[in-house]
């Protein structure tokens, strides 16, 4: 992506957050919740050529205090059928980031270079997860992932379903994302399990105001 690009996206992800009802969610007008956000295009032309010109070069993530995960995954949509939270006997708000995640303070931030994890396909998120830090990479946060089937609607049909790692609630379970029923779920499996169908996905960094 150019530049002008690159803000037409920025402007792309922040209209549809305001369509879906995130400023009510978050007790907001529509303009102080864009104001969130506007601090962040400063980091645009900070985005390396590899970054800028992968699939997926940036999502914009509100924080789990201004949109919790529960009233954001059912507003994402995928081929008519919209998310589903389903992560029996836990919840979303039992999962918080890892201890070597550094997530931007304030109630927004940019995560940037997103990949869903095509070469973790079939491994266990136990392996996965020094494979991405040895790669100089960081695991998506359950607030991410959702963020990138936000604003990439069919994502876990063109690239694949994947794991979010970096969001850990102390046990084996590991929350993840994936089709179930036509319908994008947000549901966990556990570390020590592989999959063929779901990666383990991650950013290659975080930049908030």
């Amino acid at each position: 992506m150019r530049p002008t690009q690159l803000a037409r996206e920025f402007d792309r992800q922040l209209a549809n957050m305001v369509r879906l009802g995130y400023p009510q969610i978050a007790g907001m007008s529509k303009d102080a919740f864009a104001k969130l956000f506007v601090p962040l295009t400063g980091h645009l032309a900070e985005l390396p050529p590899a970054i800028v010109d992968s699939k997926i070069p940036f999502v914009l993530v509100p924080d789990r205090g201004l949109i919790p995960p529960e009233q954001s995954m059912p507003l994402v949509e995928q081929d008519g059928r919209y998310g589903v939270v389903d992560m029996n006997p836990t919840e979303p708000s039992a999962f918080t980031p890892i201890e070597q995640l550094e997530v931007p303070e304030g109630p927004a931030y940019l995560a940037a270079d997103i990949d869903t994890g095509k070469e973790t396909l079939n491994v266990t998120p136990d392996d996965a997860l020094p494979f991405i830090t040895a790669s100089r990479r960081s695991p998506l946060t359950i607030e991410e992932g959702i963020a990138v089937l936000t604003h990439h609607p069919g994502v876990l049909r063109s690239m694949n379903a994947f794991s979010l790692l970096g969001s850990r609630r102390g046990d084996r379970r590991v929350p993840a994302l994936w089709t179930s029923k036509g319908s994008p779920r947000l549901g966990w499996c556990w570390a020590g399990n592989p999959h063929t169908w779901l990666g383990s996905a991650s950013c290659a960094l975080r930049l908030g105001a």
